[in-house]
């Protein structure tokens, strides 16, 4: 419950981002579609509600795999768009993988964004959205030195290996890590943890084991930044710093007691309610311009970055209204340099 509580103030986003709206299809049905269970996309539910009741769409439905895994994650595509959704909002499951249901999409008069994750090139998807978490990794990272005073040894924790975020974190933080010199370095990362049980398990034992041995502490996935902001707080020393990521309760009140830094928030709010807005747009006769400006990554030369900032002990009572402007300048731009409209 303490993930929906904090997702449901966000609805007072939308109250700010109405401007400028055009009439919207309310044929337009959108399903948002995560690869599995986990907190991070819980703000996704909110975001088509908002959407639906903002921008007058048929429906935005959050919809969620059971486990895992590839073939649910296709499964469930394929029995949403029997019934009826036609336009999609989908972390991939996998960044190759999950392409061939997205062709049955598009080829079935649908159309789809990759939303938060990436699908690799060529694709069907109309573009990519999401948190640039190479740039976020690094930023946390180099904020994580600042904190260290710029030299010492750092743990890295993060998700899933078959999430095509992942890697790309893992070398954003050897690149902060490198940029010293020698003076701050990884010593150990800890992947495959973003669910609770292996967190716990492995974060736990490498603290008990190596508590002594690490001057820092960065976490790329949230269930890693949830357990090792709990496991500061147990062991109660706080010379070893820590940046984590996205805004769990845990996470938040661990900055405002002392045990960690800061994190690095994400925008999945932003991403479920402009992405809705801007299919919308799309079924609705707009189209993407052709001077788009386009950010590319390792994946896709078609990449919106969705936001991402640092907060603090300063910031961290108002981390809502940082994520409110994210959000705005995010909608705004997409009117203003991505969508043309008659």
């Amino acid at each position: 419950m303490r993930h929906a509580l904090r997702t449901l103030t966000l609805s007072a986003v939308s109250t700010l981002l109405l401007a400028g709206a055009a009439a919207a299809d309310p044929e337009t049905k959108v399903a948002l579609v995560p690869g599995g269970p986990h907190p991070y996309f819980s703000a996704w539910e909110q975001a088509g509600k908002d959407a639906v009741k903002d921008f007058g769409l048929g429906a935005a439905d959050y919809r969620v795999p059971q486990k895992w895994e590839l073939s649910q994650q296709s499964q469930l595509l394929e029995s949403l768009l029997s019934q009826g959704y036609n336009s999609f909002l989908i972390f991939p499951g996998d960044a190759v993988g999950t392409t061939p249901v997205v062709q049955e999409i598009v080829e079935n008069g649908g159309q789809a964004l990759a939303l938060a994750g990436c699908l690799k090139d060529p694709t069907p998807a109309l573009f990519c959205m999401g948190t640039d978490v190479a740039n976020s990794a690094y930023l946390g990272t180099k904020e994580l030195i600042k904190a260290m005073g710029g030299k010492g040894r750092i743990a890295h924790f993060t998700g899933f290996l078959v999430d095509p975020n992942t890697q790309l974190r893992i070398d954003a933080v050897q690149k902060a890590a490198d940029e010293t010199n020698g003076a701050v370095k990884v010593v150990q990362v800890i992947a495959d943890i973003d669910a609770p049980q292996p967190a716990e398990e492995k974060i736990n034992a490498y603290l008990a084991a190596h508590a002594a041995d690490v001057d820092g502490i960065v976490t790329t996935a949230w269930v890693p930044a949830v357990t090792a902001a709990n496991s500061l707080r147990k062991i109660g020393d706080k010379r070893i710093k820590m940046v984590g990521i996205d805004h769990d309760e845990v996470v938040l009140k661990a900055i405002k007691d002392g045990f960690v830094n800061g994190t690095m928030l994400q925008n999945p709010y932003g991403q479920g309610y402009v992405g809705s807005y801007v299919l919308d747009k799309l079924r609705s006769g707009c189209t993407i311009k052709d001077s788009a400006p386009w950010a590319k990554n390792a994946l896709t030369a078609k990449f919106v970055d969705s936001g991402t900032v640092f907060v603090d002990a300063g910031q961290v009572d108002t981390y809502v209204d940082a994520m409110r402007g994210i959000t705005k300048t995010l909608k705004e731009s997409f009117d203003k340099d991505f969508l043309a409209c008659k």
